[in-house]
């Protein structure tokens, strides 16, 4: 399969400025040297608590954020240090469906406007061939073209939602990043909107990064799923894999919360003592330490690398090795 994305080493550090000059006091190192690849055609979900650095990782592929070191390697190209006149040809190729659905929205515009605008923007038709286009869209999100000159706040949560999509599949773009685009929806809207991207993908060949916390979402849509914890990728394996046979302690905790919809099934519940540390002053060696049944002291002296385990199965721990899980007791 031919990788649409490749990412290298990916670093995003924001400063943190104080005293009378507002200088540099120290860096929130909200993503710190990641890399993972997403194939063409697939759904590559990015999973992890808030703060664990996964939105930022998501808008500086697409170089919303501009990031600090590493390599972005986009259908080829080396994008990662492309100004915003050589990136912006790209932008009709990379989208970002955002996580709030009304927040996103200019309430000044109608939607057919708000769809239009990317098109408008590009230079791509003329009026009637842009309002065609619009109606297109609109009618293959699941919206009726008479709502064209209706405004963000007339919809209810799920229609903005896929008002968003809709501005986002317009310019018939090849990555999407998707970020918690079902989180602020009603339970019984979420699986609508999950579908509909199901079949924006099928029909126009969309590759998706998806952005959530909800590890039963990301099962859902997901081929390949990789687990962030503080800025670091901890896990990253097949969908199937990965809800199979979890090996770092972080994803067995995430995967035990997930409810079960049967009062008969008994499952060990595994809880995280404490919050997760401040990004500005992260635990020394692995990350994750503090909060892990398992940390021995080679957890606070060394980082564990990110290691194949095994048929694409890659894990960030000192005592995984071999797909098993080895010297937890020692």
């Amino acid at each position: 399969m031919k990788k649409l994305l490749e990412i290298n080493n990916l670093v995003k550090h924001f400063p943190v400025v104080g005293g009378v000059f507002s200088r540099p006091i120290g860096w929130v190192r909200a993503v710190d040297d990641i890399s993972f690849h997403i194939f063409e055609g697939e759904t590559f979900g990015l999973v992890g608590e808030s703060g664990s650095g996964k939105t930022t990782a998501g808008k500086t592929i697409i170089k919303l954020i501009e990031p600090t070191k590493g390599q972005i390697i986009f259908n080829g190209i080396d994008i990662t240090k492309f100004g915003e006149n050589k990136i912006r040809p790209l932008r009709r190729e990379m989208q970002i469906i955002f996580q709030d659905p009304y927040g996103s929205l200019n309430p000044r515009m109608p939607i057919g406007e708000i769809i239009k605008e990317p098109l408008m923007v590009h230079n791509i038709g003329d009026k009637k061939e842009q309002e065609e286009r619009v109606v297109e869209i609109m009618k293959l999100v699941g919206l009726r073209p008479e709502y064209l000159r209706r405004y963000p706040h007339e919809f209810s949560g799920g229609q903005r939602q896929r008002i968003g999509i809709a501005r986002a599949v317009v310019l018939n773009p090849k990555f999407i990043v998707a970020d918690e685009p079902v989180s602020a929806l009603d339970a019984s809207i979420q699986a609508q909107v999950l579908n509909l991207l199901l079949e924006l993908q099928q029909k126009l060949a969309l590759t998706y990064l998806l952005v959530a916390h909800n590890l039963a979402v990301v099962r859902h849509v997901s081929d390949r799923i990789g687990v962030m914890y503080l800025g670091k990728l901890v896990e990253v394996a097949e969908t199937k894999e990965l809800f199979k046979n979890p090996l770092h302690p972080y994803t067995q905790a995430l995967l035990s919360a997930i409810p079960i919809p049967d009062p008969e099934i008994k499952k060990e519940r595994i809880l995280l003592q404490g919050d997760i540390p401040s990004p500005i002053n992260p635990p020394s060696g692995c990350r994750f330490r503090t909060r892990c049944r398992y940390a021995k002291d080679i957890c606070k002296e060394s980082e564990p690398p990110l290691v194949d385990v095994g048929s694409g199965h890659y894990v960030a721990c000192h005592f995984v090795k071999e797909g098993k899980v080895v010297e937890y007791s020692k």
